[in-house]
């Protein structure tokens, strides 16, 4: 079993920590020593055996001091004294002569949202390798057109300690564990793939049961028997349909980091500047929720000691809030929204996403699709890129169907989704009562940094999308 990670009983002595603190923030507005243990496993099996078989281990310390929009940043691996010393005269740099009056530290929670133990624990090497193997075996044995296999099985703990100049110290364990399956099939020549997964802030139990992962075979199966029988995609502007769950990552994308607090502080985001307009059709109402309990999303507390939150950024089509780090909230004069993330302890908090989704509204998903005359259907999404300032996105789509009079056809392949976040959401015709959330797959980026994050979304109808195919 693991130990419990205690920095200032095994590393730091805190008092001299939190003295040297100090001193590296006196006289600015904000700053704290983020100090983190990682460590993390991943088994991948491929081809009908085992490819990888790795395990990593991290520790460090990272000391910001804030001053206006001016944040000094050191971090080191050494958890020492001296390392700290070093660090708080690099920090220091961006205080200055000082004059700031240090922000007051954030509220205190009792709520766990996800379990303290390590998820690596549970279940032996061999155990992991021969799950593995078992899927392997089992979508082999489902249709003889498959070719190949990939299975993935990974978990890790990160322990955080928080400590700020006022003597507030705030720590979080947090479990994450992620199940991936992918299936190659072949007919004739042809070859096309599926995939399916999950996870979440859990323990490996659940991802390691039989029925579990049988269901994440069958449905990468489908996928891929699917796309071996789709037809090239048609192009054009169009309606498109975007089914519940993972197809929120198009939300995430084209909208959330446009209401990350950053940009619009900067004036850089589509949505800058327009707080209590309607930006979106009526009935649209979009959350960031870092609160449920073991979402791959979720945070306890945010990596500047912030509690999670639950916190509404659209109401029924007007916009009401940004996703706030402490910086970026003192500079906007608004409240922190616990939304300040950062990948490690090498790199400083900004304000990031955590579970963003949109609500569910009152109608049948079969309604919205039988409105839709002539367009697509898209269930599943792959890659996608956006530009922050303008909201443009690109995204392909994994699993989609031509759709004419209300009656879903073929599927189709090689299908992308173009158009802006501003202007989509605007477009949006058609909001279905099946609002889900995606598996616990989901990664954002932002920076160079990557953080877990969940999407969802019900059903919904966005007119006038432009669809990139292969076929006029």
């Amino acid at each position: 079993m693991s130990t419990a990670f205690r920095p200032f009983e095994t590393h730091l002595d805190k008092d001299a920590a939190l003295k040297i603190l100090r001193s590296a923030t006196e006289g600015a507005d904000d700053g704290e020593l983020f100090i983190e243990r990682k460590r993390g496993e991943m088994f991948a099996f491929d081809d009908g055996r085992l490819k990888t078989a790795s395990y990593d281990a991290s520790e460090g310390f990272g000391l910001r001091a804030v001053r206006g929009e001016t944040a000094g940043y050191a971090h080191a691996t050494e958890i020492s004294e001296n390392a700290l010393i070093r660090a708080a005269e690099t920090a220091r740099l961006a205080v200055g002569s000082g004059g700031g009056t240090l922000a007051a530290a954030p509220a205190r929670t009792n709520r766990k949202l996800y379990s303290d133990a390590d998820p690596m624990d549970g279940f032996s090497f061999p155990a992991k390798v021969e799950t593995l193997r078992e899927i392997d075996a089992f979508a082999r044995g489902l249709d003889p057109r498959v070719v190949q296999v990939s299975a993935s099985l990974g978990a890790s703990h990160q322990e955080v300690a928080i400590l700020r100049p006022d003597g507030t110290l705030v720590t979080d364990d947090r479990p994450m564990t992620r199940l991936n399956v992918a299936v190659i099939v072949e007919k004739d020549g042809r070859r096309e793939s599926g995939s399916a997964g999950g996870g979440g802030r859990t323990m490996l139990d659940g991802l390691m049961e039989s029925e579990h992962w049988q269901d994440l075979t069958r449905e990468a199966l489908r996928i891929a028997l699917v796309n071996l029988e789709a037809e090239p995609a048609p192009a054009g502007v169009m309606d498109v349909v975007l089914g519940p769950g993972w197809p929120g990552i198009l939300l995430h994308e084209a909208i959330g980091h446009g209401l990350e607090g950053d940009f619009n502080r900067k004036k850089t985001s589509a949505f800058a500047g327009l707080m209590g307009q309607q930006i979106a059709s009526k009935g649209v109402t979009v959350l960031d929720d870092g609160t449920i309990p073991d979402r791959r999303g979720s945070i306890t507390v945010d990596d500047e000691g912030t509690p999670g939150a639950k916190n509404t950024l659209i109401e029924d089509g007007v916009l009401v809030g940004y996703m706030q780090d402490r910086q970026n909230a003192r500079l906007m004069d608004v409240a922190p929204t616990g939304n300040g993330r950062r990948e490690s302890y090498a790199h400083t908090p900004m304000p990031r996403m955590t579970n963003t989704y949109m609500l569910g509204g009152d109608t049948e998903p079969s309604e919205i699709l039988a409105d839709l005359k002539d367009g697509i259907y898209a269930v599943g999404f792959g890659g996608g890129q956006v530009d922050i300032t303008n909201g443009k996105f690109v995204f392909s789509c994994t699993e989609a169907y031509r759709v004419k009079d209300g009656v879903v056809g073929a599927p189709v392949k090689g299908a992308t989704l173009i158009g802006d976040g501003a202007t989509a959401l605007r477009q949006i015709r058609g909001i279905g009562n099946d609002m889900a959330l995606d598996p616990g797959i989901g990664n954002c980026g932002k920076q160079g940094q990557w953080v877990p994050v969940g999407v969802g979304q019900p059903t919904l109808m966005i007119g006038g999308l432009t669809v990139g195919g292969s076929a006029a």
